[in-house]
């Protein structure tokens, strides 16, 4: 189980993320656009620098859905293998079998 306060601040990174994306995104381009005038440039990429760190969707980390494990995270099913295992064996996850050969 992750401290609470790492699960709390991953939350707050995510809305974050939400809050700023299209302003980010607007700037990004702007940045990113071969035909923007250097001037429009050099002031998106102060703005960009301006925004929050946490605002970028790169320091979000996948973290279990059920007990906030931030790695051995399976994407697929928001799990980290640990408690993907459980769950499996258990039979919790419909679809999903222990493989043997």
């Amino acid at each position: 189980m992750a401290r609470k306060s790492l699960v709390n601040r991953q939350a707050r990174r995510a809305e974050s993320v939400a809050r700023h994306a299209g302003t980010r995104a607007e700037l990004k381009r702007l940045v990113s656009h071969p035909d923007t005038d250097p001037d429009v440039r050099a002031r998106a990429v102060r703005q960009l620098s301006r925004l929050p760190r946490d605002s970028s969707p790169v320091r979000l980390r996948s973290r279990d859905q059920i007990d906030g494990r931030p790695r051995g995270v399976l994407t697929r099913f928001g799990l980290s293998r640990v408690r993907f295992r459980e769950l499996a064996l258990r039979g919790d996850l419909p679809g999903v079998r222990k493989a043997s050969w």
